[in-house]
């Protein structure tokens, strides 16, 4: 009589990593298995203060439920209850979770034991073309800078290579560096 055992995960830095190489692999060969479309529906909550809702995503052509909720608020000083982070912020997490997701993944692929990552950022915006005092201000940021906090077992050039990697493939990264196209429709009730 044999016994077979069944072989743990490859763990590293909490990433299963035989799972991310055989869904590298997967795409790979079935560039179709890596479209997605994600999905948010916000709804006003009252003054300044918004719920977005995610119930939904499709990987692979595959939908994925979900069950979110985002709080969405402004500080006093802006009309809010200052309850919530404000839209601002709520970008910049984003872009910092999709870098982050990056970092974990790619460390991890390299066999680098991460023992800490942090990724501070910050920009700046003139408040005056959206209160509409200057339409020529620009309504947004100028710049958004960032700097990122990374220990681990990696060498230096290791570290330096995957924030390169990071910066050519973060998909939040190439949304806010790149001009996407935003097709809007308006529908009256």
């Amino acid at each position: 009589m044999t016994m077979t055992t069944a072989t743990e995960p490859t763990m590293r830095n909490g990433i299963n990593t035989d799972a991310l190489r055989g869904a590298i692999d997967a795409v790979s060969k079935d560039p179709s298995k890596g479209m997605t479309r994600w999905q948010a529906t916000t709804h006003w909550s009252g003054g300044v203060r918004s719920e977005t809702r995610v119930t939904t995503g499709v990987i692979g052509g595959k939908r994925i439920a979900k069950d979110f909720s985002i709080h969405v608020d402004e500080p006093l000083e802006l009309c809010g209850t200052n309850q919530h982070p404000n839209p601002q912020e709520t970008l910049l997490a984003a872009l910092n979770a999709c870098m982050m997701v990056g970092y974990v993944a790619n460390c991890a692929l390299e066999g680098i034991e991460l023992e800490e990552l942090r990724i501070e950022t910050e920009g700046d915006i003139d408040l005056r073309s959206f209160l509409g005092i200057n339409p020529k201000v620009k309504p947004g940021y100028e710049q958004i800078r960032y700097t990122v906090h990374i220990k681990g077992s990696g060498t230096a050039e290791q570290f330096e290579g995957i924030h390169r990697l990071v910066m050519a493939t973060s998909p939040n990264y190439f949304n806010l560096r790149s001009p996407v196209p935003l097709l809007s429709r308006l529908v009256i009730d």
